[in-house]
């Protein structure tokens, strides 16, 4: 499998379209300017869709990937290494901050388990049926996976890409329920953007405190090393220092491309792959949203590679598709905007008017 294959299947949204779209806003009743980026919104949905009006986004889908990192056996998050587990039950219970999100949108939610470390029969035949091994290699000292294993994953991402586009989803959000998660992302950061691993250490989901932050930029820095001889191969690099969820948002992200689906992306967990997806496709990001910000570091360095700017900035970083999902109201509410606010009356030629005052006037005077 060879990623940069991706470039050539990948087109930005319709230029033309996105010119059709901003003419249409100059004749909207609200002056151009007043809506602030819901302008910008409304414009890049309309390109993406090809459609001027832009169509409300009636049909979006929370999917969310799922996996365990060995890496997490060094103490490098807020929560117990294999511990994804509880995150994927808390989310089909009902019990999260994005299952309550998700609940109150009315937004239908995906599970994806590619690499959790329990017992399938512990989860529903659903959220299991696609999953690729149990749990990923611990990667300072091993790779998370095989390359065969790397490519079985990225072929998973890229079918469920396939089946949400086929089935009428319009918008993606997506997000990861993973432990271990950020530490790989910041590895995958670190190594495209040449930076150190200080520069990109954050305190993930669950925060953590000092000597766990010092653990984990140690992981990192030990996880480079392996990273960096294999980063002209993006499937290499993905098996070497990813793991198996990260890779199947990877295929997820460049597939969604492929067939034109927009997708929110979430924290450092999604703007990782998403960046992992630009190597290969340098138009991909084009189809992306970055939801929000996240604090951790390496998102930070992933957007401004990217070019993305996150839509909200409210200090959520609970993860797992939450702030995503966050921010799909105020997509929602910019294609609202863009389809339905009345154009403004066409100002009448000076000749005309003044045919209009004199009829007027011998009107009066009769």
């Amino acid at each position: 499998m060879n990623l940069d294959d991706f470039s050539d299947l990948i087109q930005r949204p319709d230029g033309g379209v996105r010119r059709d779209a901003e003419e249409r806003r100059e004749r909207l009743a609200v002056p151009p300017g007043a809506l602030g980026r819901l302008d910008e919104l409304g414009e890049w949905l309309s390109a993406a869709q090809q459609s001027v009006p832009v169509r409300a986004v009636e049909q979006p889908r929370l999917v969310l990937f799922a996996g365990d990192h060995g890496v997490a056996e060094l103490g490098v998050s807020g929560r117990p290494a294999g511990g994804a587990y509880e995150l994927v039950r808390n989310v089909l219970d009902g019990a999260s901050p994005v299952a309550v999100l998700a609940r109150r949108f009315s937004v239908p939610t995906r599970i994806v388990d590619v690499s959790l470390d329990c017992d399938p029969e512990l989860l529903p035949e659903s959220v299991v049926r696609h999953r690729v091994r149990r749990g990923s290699g611990r990667i300072d000292v091993e790779d998370a996976m095989t390359a065969e294993e790397a490519e079985q994953a990225i072929r998973l991402g890229m079918a469920i890409a396939d089946e949400e586009a086929d089935s009428g989803t319009d918008l993606v959000v997506l997000g990861d329920l993973s432990v271990g998660g950020t530490t790989a992302a910041a590895t995958l950061v670190a190594a495209l953007c040449g930076t150190d691993a200080s520069v990109v250490t954050g305190r993930g989901g669950a925060g953590i405190d000092d000597l766990a932050w010092m653990r984990k930029c140690a992981a990192i820095r030990d996880a480079l090393r392996r990273a960096r001889p294999v980063l002209g191969d993006q499937v290499e690099l993905l098996a070497t220092s990813g793991g198996a969820d990260l890779a199947a948002m990877t295929g997820f992200l460049l597939q969604s491309a492929v067939r034109r689906m927009p997708v929110i992306l979430d924290g450092v967990v999604s703007a990782a792959c998403a960046l992992v997806a630009q190597r290969a496709a340098f138009r991909a990001p084009d189809w992306w949203l970055a939801g929000q910000v996240s604090g951790e570091p390496a998102q930070s360095k992933a957007l401004d590679r990217m070019a993305l700017t996150p839509l909200l900035d409210h200090g959520v970083t609970v993860g797992e598709g939450s702030g995503a999902l966050l921010a799909l109201p105020l997509v929602q509410a910019a294609a609202a905007l863009a389809a339905e606010l009345p154009e403004r009356e066409p100002e009448k030629p000076e000749d005309e008017e003044e045919a209009e005052a004199s009829e007027a006037s011998a009107v009066d005077g009769g």
